[in-house]
């Protein structure tokens, strides 16, 4: 990521999915003296580690809590308008995950949350009760690319309408049960849950809206450097890229692969597997940023 944004001191700096800090504080390492990052997150929890793991760097370091999909307007109430880099990272954060409150993941029991955001919008319980088997099945088609997403719908709505739905084990335990415990590498509610996340948060949507705006908001030869970690995600900003490079003068694809984790990285972050990094850059020739 460093090597893509190359941050310099004196230069502003988006960070849209604060997390830990992680980028945010080697953004402002590489930046000394004087670069600056603003950095969006939804979830209140990390905006308070994170500030707590930065305040070294606090002149240098403003963080706000809102979507990177609010971009625009969030960086307007800075009186920012144009940033000099700006890096995504949209995976779940460590911390997420491990915290069986937020009801991230299933392993642990816990309710089932999902929610970034946990001020705002419906828990994955509340959304569970307002949707149909036939919703339900299309979400767990489209975001969790979920072969058995008519036998998963069909179950889960049936259980729910029993009231058998309430926590992550609940559900976790559920599909084994519908689908059976099938072989692989990876655990049988891990589509599901995934499918769940994706539209409780609009994740998504939120990410169309983040790939139209924050380029624009980019000065000359900055660069917007965005890391997925599924096809769904990986395939949106691939497609977004391009587009912006085949139709404008303005715009440079930086990654004409996407760059994946090194087998070093990947021996001390297992995590990191499935991550694909993407990067765009804005030429030094003028387009409309209305």
């Amino acid at each position: 990521m460093l090597d893509i944004i190359n941050p310099v001191s004196g230069g502003t700096y988006l960070d849209g999915t604060l997390g830990a800090g992680g980028y945010s504080e080697a953004i402002l390492h590489a930046s000394e003296p004087d670069g600056h990052v603003v950095a969006f997150d939804l979830d209140s929890d990390a905006l308070s580690r994170a500030s707590e793991r930065l305040k070294a760097y606090e002149k240098r370091f403003t963080p706000v809590h809102g979507g990177f999909h609010q971009a625009t307007e969030l960086l307007a109430s800075l009186d920012i308008g144009a940033v000099d880099g700006a890096v995504l990272d949209l995976g779940l954060s460590s911390d997420q995950l491990e915290d069986a409150s937020r009801g991230f993941s299933f392993r642990y029991e816990g309710p089932l949350d999902m929610r970034f955001d946990t001020c705002s919008g419906l828990s994955a319980r509340d959304y569970l009760e307002r949707i149909s088997v036939h919703e339900l099945e299309e979400i767990l088609a489209t975001y969790g690319e979920e072969r058995y997403c008519k036998k998963l719908a069909r179950g889960i709505i049936r259980e729910r309408d029993r009231g058998r739905l309430e926590t992550t084990q609940d559900l976790a335990q559920l599909i084994p049960r519908i689908i059976g415990h099938r072989r692989g590498r990876i655990h049988p509610a891990t589509r599901t849950f995934q499918a769940l996340r994706i539209a409780v948060n609009k994740e998504m949507e939120s990410l169309a809206t983040a790939l139209e705006e924050i380029p624009l908001l980019l000065n000359p030869h900055g660069r917007f450097c965005v890391v997925s970690y599924h096809s769904l995600e990986d395939r949106q900003v691939k497609l977004s890229f391009r587009q912006r490079q085949n139709t404008s003068q303005a715009w440079k694809i930086v990654t004409p692969r996407p760059i994946r984790p090194s087998t070093e990285e990947l021996r001390a972050n297992p995590r990191a597997r499935s991550a694909r990094m993407r990067a765009i850059e804005a030429l030094g020739f003028s387009e409309s940023r209305s």
